[in-house]
């Protein structure tokens, strides 16, 4: 499985965390959990704790859709 990639975050003035990816809006966090991602990303890979937030991260059947008729020719 490849790394997570192409997420940025911003941390704004009123405290507020907004996540993008690929340039588009993907999460905003505030208070308590954007506390509690600030801890997680100070820990460890940023790109793979983003993708865990947002809920873009892989879950398994990528290959198994590929070979579904309705992928086919993709």
């Amino acid at each position: 499985m490849s790394a997570a990639s192409g997420f940025t975050y911003t941390q704004r003035s009123d405290g507020t965390i907004a996540i993008t990816h690929r340039g588009r809006a993907a999460a905003t966090l505030r208070g308590a959990r954007a506390a509690k991602f600030l801890d997680e990303i100070a820990a460890g890979d940023e790109q793979l704790v983003m993708a865990r937030w947002t809920g873009a991260y892989k879950f398994g059947n990528e290959r198994q859709a590929r070979r579904h008729p309705r992928n086919q020719g993709r």
